[in-house]
């Protein structure tokens, strides 16, 4: 019988955890291709996707709210935009880390739950459902966050003083996340946002990465040999899922360089995008499950995403995600795989191959929805993917010319290891697999640019 908060009231609160979640989401799309530690890459993948669903449906609830028009990209604290701004901008992982997930993070769980307990439980149930589902994993982030920041070297609160004040600072400026408490006054100097946040579209990769030019193992080839049994295929497999590191990678560029869309483009493309951090992630358990050291063994390149991040523009990087996505949906394509991994009888193959295939039905649906529409005729949309692919330019040859790699063909020692995991004899003819992707793409179509 008490009262609550009103719609004003609610709605305010919820316009401020609208625009901390975008600006999140933001955040983690814009430092995800150049942040080199892998865990690191895949959880900003995750947690843009999060972040994306959780701004969905907060739009979604100011909608019911009496609120057309929403002014939802409004900055509800000129103080907040400072403190997210300077998060984007921090110069370096360790200050990034600190800044979502030693300030920004924990700033909007304990608005989240302030707001749910101030809330009439009744009047305001739909909001605070939405707000309960996003404080679960928020609070997940949070303690994701809570380990980087324990296990930190030196400590996050000794590296830029001055810039952890700014940030404590620009919140209770902004009466906090929610603004829920009474703004204080304070002079917010810009630090690191003094000029604007230029974008890095360069991928990066950590020393468990140690060869990233080498394209010496040519997967689709092996994997579409009818010559080689179904069992070694599966290391095929395995090594094509842990190199789609490079699509988030990619996938970052074109949300983060692509203007004027809709919130839900925005959803989905990064929905898609975390998809394919889990596929990376599959492969890494599949190598895992064997007992082979990928690090040591497998050279995962970068080549697709440093090419397609600094020669074509976001549309044309979308042309070709949407032109190999096509190429999947056909029989030879992720049936084909799941296929050949069921004949392999590796039961955790079979199973991500299984959902692997159902991803990219989504992701082809996905592309028809924001892809397509940008041409009458479907036909060419598949053609311009197919040409701007073929535009990119794989210095095969200059980069092994350079010395930034030896394209060392590492697939025999995989193979051996595996073998040794399996229990048999290695197959002469499979241990001498040395097929490259010198003159061919992925998809195994013949190069004509290759330097």
């Amino acid at each position: 019988m008490r009262p609550g908060l009103s719609v004003e009231g609610s709605v305010s609160r919820l316009k401020r955890f609208h625009y901390a979640f975008k600006r999140l989401h933001a955040i983690f799309i814009a430092r995800l291709t150049a942040e080199p530690i892998y865990e690191l890459k895949m959880a900003f993948s995750f947690h843009a996707h999060l972040c994306a669903e959780h701004v969905t449906a907060l739009r979604k609830r100011v909608g019911e709210m009496r609120e057309p028009p929403l002014g939802l990209d409004e900055i509800p604290h000129p103080a907040l935009e400072i403190f997210f701004d300077e998060i984007l901008s921090s110069p370096n992982t360790d200050a990034l880390l600190h800044g979502v997930y030693d300030h920004a993070i924990p700033a909007l769980e304990g608005a989240l739950k302030e707001f749910m307990a101030r809330a009439h439980p009744l009047a305001d149930h739909p909001s605070i459902r939405v707000c309960r589902f996003a404080a679960i994993e928020v609070a997940e982030m949070n303690a994701f966050g809570g380990k980087l920041v324990e296990n930190a070297e030196p400590p996050f609160n000794e590296l830029e003083p001055a810039w952890i004040r700014l940030l404590a600072d620009c919140l209770a400026a902004a009466g906090g996340l929610a603004g829920d408490e009474e703004e204080v006054a304070r002079v917010l100097l810009r630090r690191f946002s003094t000029v604007p946040f230029v974008f890095d579209p360069v991928p990066r990769r950590d020393e468990r990465f140690p060869d990233p030019y080498n394209m010496a193992v040519n997967a689709e080839a092996l994997l579409y040999d009818a010559s080689f049994p179904p069992q070694p295929k599966v290391l095929a497999m395995f090594y094509k899922r842990l190199r789609e590191i490079d699509v988030p990678e990619m996938m970052a560029t074109i949300l983060h360089q692509t203007r004027g869309k809709p919130w839900d483009y925005h959803r989905d493309m990064t929905r898609q995008l975390w998809d394919e951090a889990r596929h990376a992630m599959m492969g890494e358990i599949g190598f895992a499950s064997l007992d082979i050291d990928w690090a040591k063994l497998v050279m995962v390149n970068f080549t697709w995403s440093l090419a397609l991040n600094t020669q074509l523009t976001p549309l044309e990087r979308h042309a070709v995600l949407y032109f190999i996505e096509q190429g999947l949906m056909p029989r030879t394509g992720k049936r084909f795989e799941w296929e050949t991994a069921l004949a392999s009888q590796n039961a955790l193959s079979a199973m991500f191959q299984d959902f692997d295939w159902a991803d990219e039905v989504l992701h082809a649906r996905i592309g028809r929805d924001w892809y397509l529409k940008e041409f009458t005729d479907a036909r060419k949309a598949v053609e311009y993917g197919d040409q701007c692919w073929s535009k990119v330019l794989m210095n095969w040859e200059s980069w092994r010319t350079e010395g930034k790699t030896a394209h060392r063909n590492w697939w025999p020692d995989l193979y051996a290891a595996a073998c040794k995991s399996w229990g048999i004899e290695p197959d002469p003819k499979i241990l001498a697999y040395a097929t490259s992707y010198q003159n061919v793409r992925a998809d195994l179509k013949n190069l004509t640019t290759s330097g």
